[in-house]
């Protein structure tokens, strides 16, 4: 079991019970299950009759680390303005105004779809360096 998984589990995430399922030494909600025993007293419980076991559980989430990026403001002091006003048009019309900037200023963690997004866009405007965003960091994907 992955060892940052034990910081990161979110509340009320559910997990699953079935040791026995050939996928759960890579199932997300099994890990933890297996943390949450050590250190709680009650967790919400994935229904052990609604599982399938293997392959095509709907419930299956896998433990692998996901590469999140964490902010891209060093991108505007490279572009020149009006490249930057159409990256900011394209992106405010993809997630909003507000989500835009708490992705920008990294309140808000970038998926990797997201970042590939945002760097398929820089090549929209006309960008054609390699730009790396502001932070990485390696997490679960609690909500996938």
């Amino acid at each position: 079991m992955p060892k940052k998984i034990h910081t990161s589990i979110p509340s009320h995430y559910p997990v699953c019970v079935h040791r026995d399922c050939p996928l759960a030494h890579s199932c997300l909600r099994r890990n933890a299950y297996l943390a949450l025993t050590q250190k709680q007293e009650c967790m919400q419980v994935v229904n052990p009759e609604r599982c399938i076991q293997g392959e095509g559980c709907q419930y299956f989430r896998t433990n692998t680390l996901v590469i999140y990026a964490k902010g891209f403001l060093n991108f505007q002091k490279k572009m020149t303005q009006e490249q930057y006003q159409k990256f900011l048009d394209i992106l405010q019309s993809k997630f909003g105004r507000n989500p835009y900037f708490e992705r920008r200023n990294g309140k808000t963690l970038l998926t990797p779809d997201e970042q590939a997004m945002i760097l398929e866009t820089l090549r929209l405007v006309g960008i054609k360096d390699e730009y790396r965003f502001d932070s990485y960091i390696e997490s679960f994907d609690w909500n996938a």
